[in-house]
């Protein structure tokens, strides 16, 4: 099926599924002091919800928020009255509109939650619409001197409506799995989102029934989507699919997995999808293969330290599957806490992430980790990793920090060590030369500092941002055969 069939199959199925109830719009990854107080909310017990998969649901932390028995703690003031503010701004029925101008002297190899510029230079319509049982948002952009050579975009763009508890929609938005700030090592906004077809749970709240309330509040994930032209096997596809469970006051579980498979010349009927589906993938079909999956297992336990909240994360992915378990892994850890001072609240956090695999525990398996034998291209959307953007084989500590002041207004910072490309050596082709490839051509260290501001400009909101690094890094591209060393960017929004 083409990804044409995708979208036209979605819009159908949003149609005739309109009339059952209210479709409920999401909060979007990128947001860093949305993500500091969803979190904060859920650390201290006020929001009974995973808040690890992004987008939520708005739907989802409206009935987290109701069913809090403590609304009045001033620990969560902050955090609760910016909820309720991009609620009434995002969740409200009928259209609302905004435009984005935004530029950089060069995308940023290495991004985070907080994804700045992703062209040189961009300018953004916005419209989105919200009735009583369904909702689209239309996003066409410009992109001057993009790094894919794709100046026209709909990214942010859908379709959506729900049946029941469940949302059906089609269009290409941003994902993030995992409790990682600085990085997900399975799927991040890192790359472009992808046009794809999805399902998910409109409210993630705990199941009814006496037998499976143990399982908690829990959301399920699932989408198909379809690669680019550009790559060694055109048009692949691919299923990711995403379960978090909160079985425990603050613990929360998360079970990963994305499968790559058809594309030009290889089978992608519904056998080939089923084969896919229960793993017998790893050479049992030899040249019928499906095609290649990562799988990853994540966790989070969040609690309260007095009137501060504090959490510790992990997770694991692997590039390949022994004895039913993801195997050749690659590992992310991590601790965040909160803070009041100064004027305003922060969020800190502390992060390593390994993606050589087998590096952290185990023998060194280097170019295997975003990479494969067939899909020779790799896990990469438009030159970007749809995971980790250190891409494979790298190690990374980074230390970073929020500051959210009382007025609106915040100050964020960042230092991370890297090793890139442990091994020097990368078996990723380039299929295009006009596209820029952010994947290390050799062995590198890097210390990169990136620190942002934001606040309200002539009556919009203006986000700057910088980040340096010691040294350049060696891309893969001959034509573009490096990262620079320096990136100032900025981007203004307005909404009417």
């Amino acid at each position: 099926m083409t990804l044409k069939h995708w979208a036209l199959v979605g819009g159908a199925v949003a149609c005739l599924t309109s009339t059952v109830t209210k479709a409920a719009p999401w909060l979007e990854p990128g947001d860093v002091r949305a993500r500091y107080a969803v979190q904060k909310l859920a650390d201290r017990g006020q929001l009974q919800r995973p808040v690890t998969s992004w987008p939520i649901m708005w739907g989802s932390i409206t009935s987290g928020l109701s069913e809090s028995e403590n609304n009045s703690d001033p620990a969560t003031g902050l955090a609760r009255h910016y909820l309720e503010f991009e609620r009434s701004q995002q969740a409200s029925p009928g259209f609302r509109t905004e435009f984005e101008l935004s530029g950089t002297n060069e995308v940023s190899m290495v991004q985070g939650f907080d994804r700045g510029p992703m062209s040189e230079a961009t300018a953004k319509l916005d419209v989105q619409w919200q009735g009583q049982n369904w909702a689209f948002g239309i996003s066409p952009a410009y992109a001057h001197n993009p790094d894919d050579d794709e100046s026209f975009r709909l990214d942010g763009s859908y379709l959506a409506a729900t049946a029941g508890n469940w949302v059906f929609g089609a269009g290409a938005i941003d994902h993030w799995w995992g409790p990682g700030w600085q990085s997900s090592l399975i799927l991040s906004n890192n790359a472009r989102p992808m046009p794809s077809v999805w399902l998910n749970r409109k409210d993630a709240s705990a199941p009814e029934s006496r037998w499976l309330n143990w399982v908690g509040p829990w959301q399920f994930t699932v989408f198909a989507g379809q690669y680019e032209k550009e790559r060694t096997v055109p048009e692949a596809k691919l299923i990711g699919m995403r379960l978090n469970l909160r079985p425990l006051n603050g613990l929360e579980l998360g079970f990963s997995r994305a499968i790559m498979l058809g594309g030009e010349g290889r089978p992608e009927g519904a056998s080939t999808v089923w084969n896919a589906l229960i793993g017998k993938d790893n050479g049992q079909l030899e040249e019928d293969d499906p095609g290649n999956q990562l799988a990853s297992i994540d966790a989070r336990y969040g609690f309260a330290i007095g009137k501060q909240a504090m959490g510790v994360y992990g997770q694991m992915m692997g590039e390949d599957e022994a004895g039913a378990f993801p195997a050749r892994k690659s590992w992310l850890l991590g601790t965040d806490w909160t803070s009041q001072m100064l004027s305003g609240e922060q969020q800190w956090f502390i992060e390593y992430a390994n993606t050589l695999a087998d590096d952290f525990l185990g023998d060194a398996m280097p170019n295997i980790t975003y990479d494969h034998s067939r899909y020779n291209s790799g896990y990469r959307y438009y030159g970007r990793t749809m995971g980790a953007s250190f891409s494979g084989d790298a190690e990374a500590i980074t230390l970073g920090g929020f500051h959210f002041f009382d007025d609106g207004r915040n100050l964020s910072a960042s230092l991370s060590f890297v090793e890139f490309n442990k091994d020097g050596i990368s078996r990723t082709p380039v299929v295009d030369e006009d596209i820029k490839l952010m994947v290390p051509a050799e062995n590198a260290k890097q210390v990169i500092t990136k620190v942002g501001y934001g606040t309200e400009f002539l009556s919009g909101w203006l986000d700057l941002s910088a980040q340096f690094a010691d040294k350049k890094l060696e891309l893969i591209n001959p034509a573009e055969n490096e990262a620079g060393q320096w990136s100032v960017g900025a981007s203004w929004r307005y909404r009417f």
